[in-house]
């Protein structure tokens, strides 16, 4: 199944609220653990580590 929407981040932990303010939902702190992107279990919104931030830098 193709994600909600895809987004490019620099950072391997993400937290999302959905995107809609009110309508959108709990807040989650996600974490990519080195796997490059990670979907959201809420929305279905795809993070995808940038190429930038994967080569380390942390």
């Amino acid at each position: 199944m193709e994600p909600a929407e895809t987004l490019t981040v620099e950072s391997e932990i993400v937290a999302c609220d959905g995107g809609n303010g009110p309508l959108g939902h709990p807040r989650v702190y996600l974490n990519m653990e080195g796997k490059g992107q990670i979907d959201c279990p809420y929305c279905g919104r795809r993070y995808v580590l940038a190429e930038s931030a994967a080569s380390g830098g942390h």
